[in-house]
């Protein structure tokens, strides 16, 4: 099948685009950025994901891949457009749909002059609703097509976990597919896409797919939180969260699941955003989000909780020197969206501190961020040299060896992850830890 993909050049449209094309379709991957789209052109992804860079050069090889900046021709050579562009929110917290009108509006253009049947995709994540007042309406007026009867119309959310989103959309089995349609005809031709994909897929009204996007990270979401809250509990109980973690894991009604692990609270592009944007559209009708409202307020405070650890440990940071392990919102990735990391530094810096910070992937996107505010370490052992203490802010897997930190002159770690075993350190350490009973001293 011949494919576009709208917004080609983001996390989801890339995966997408890139997924498709492996899967054996002829992809157009459409992007605004010439300068994206040239380095996919040349197989260099303009994301971080854990496997994608070898799978683009490889359909790029295939020629199953056609990076353009052409959007018209992209659609106009396909049969099906999936619509990826970012939905950010506003300073208010609603969805901004800025981008979602824009490419809306252009494909319909590229629509007016087909006289075949085309399938548009949004897998954007909008808020219930927009498909059907938004994105319908403006695909009618620039096309001058009727939705269902000269075109049709699905949504089809993506549950793309960033550093395993290429795997997720492969083999998504543990995430199942949705499918919304506006009728039967749109929903055959997605299910002739996704139906060797060895996945549930569940059909259902283009709303409530909508729906579903929201309510399954707002869910994951107020699970972090209740962790978070838990934890902070304990801490100021003597309790070691991670024993009571293991005893609420032990009901099967609950499971085992890293939404329960505690830390220093949630970032990246899907989680604030899409809690905020759903407890709002609820409030516009006449709904309150209680549980919503709380997952965001607990969340919004717990990464002061590693700063308030570190100052218990140090004192006063005013002069200090610190560490800050870990720059991306999560591992596997260089996003930096909503990342935790931004609100540590940024309390760190106000506070007076010097901070050397290093991250295996986010460095750039860090700059972008902090400016010439921070010190970017390129090696663990620049950023841990000669500081008072290190905070480790992102769960990267190499934080996890206890010898990293040995030629640490002060011998202080603050794990806002839990990602080390504080028996594995070598003597000499105070380590600390959000939802840990400590402070220790090894």
């Amino acid at each position: 099948m011949r494919i576009a993909v709208v917004g080609g050049t983001g996390y989801v449209g890339l995966t997408t685009a890139v997924g498709l094309a492996a899967r054996g379709h002829i992809v157009f991957c459409a992007g605004r950025d010439k300068k994206k789209v040239e380095n996919i052109q040349m197989g260099f992804p303009v994301i971080y994901e854990e496997g994608l860079e070898k799978m683009l050069k490889d359909v790029l090889m295939r020629r199953k891949l056609i990076p353009t900046t052409d959007l018209r021709s992209a659609v106009q050579s396909s049969e099906v457009s999936f619509l990826c562009v970012g939905t950010p929110s506003r300073e208010d917290g609603s969805i901004d749909l800025a981008h979602i009108e824009n490419v809306t509006e252009d494909v319909g253009q590229a629509l007016s002059g087909r006289s075949d049947y085309h399938i548009v995709v949004v897998k954007s994540t909008v808020v219930p609703g927009t498909t059907e007042e938004v994105v319908i309406p403006i695909l009618e007026k620039s096309s001058r097509k009727k939705a269902g009867v000269d075109f049709g119309v699905c949504m089809n959310p993506e549950f793309l976990r960033e550093g395993h989103a290429l795997k997720d959309f492969l083999s998504p089995k543990e995430l199942g597919i949705v499918i919304g349609e506006l009728d039967n005809r749109s929903g055959n031709v997605l299910l002739e896409i996704y139906k060797e994909f060895g996945a549930e897929i569940l059909r259902t009204s283009i709303r409530t797919a909508e729906m579903i996007k929201y309510a399954r990270n707002s869910y994951l979401a107020k699970d972090v939180s209740f962790a978070n809250e838990i934890a902070n509990i304990c801490q100021k109980l003597g309790i070691d969260y991670l024993t009571v973690k293991r005893g609420m894991e032990m009901d099967a009604r609950i499971g085992k699941g890293r939404f329960l692990d505690a830390g220093a609270g949630f970032g990246g592009s899907c989680f604030p955003k899409d809690v905020r944007a759903l407890m709002i559209k609820a409030k516009s009708e006449g709904v309150e989000a209680s549980m919503l409202e709380a997952t965001l307020r607990v969340n919004e405070a717990q990464p002061c909780k590693i700063v308030e650890l570190t100052k218990l440990v140090v004192g006063e940071l005013k002069g200090k020197r610190i560490g800050v392990l870990g720059l991306a919102f999560k591992p596997g990735t260089d996003d930096m969206r909503e990342a935790v990391s931004v609100k540590v530094v940024n309390t760190l810096l106000g506070e007076g501190a010097k901070v050397f910070a290093y991250d295996p992937q986010a460095l750039d996107n860090a700059r972008t961020t902090f400016g010439d505010r921070i010190v970017y370490a390129k090696r663990v052992e620049e950023a841990l040299g000669n500081v008072d203490a290190c905070l480790i802010v992102t769960e990267w897997p190499e934080f996890a060896n206890g010898k990293l930190y040995n030629h640490m002159r002060h011998k202080v770690i603050i794990d806002g992850r839990r990602v080390l075993d504080p028996n594995n350190l070598s003597s000499g350490f105070i380590y600390h830890a959000i939802g840990f009973s400590g402070p220790v001293k090894t």
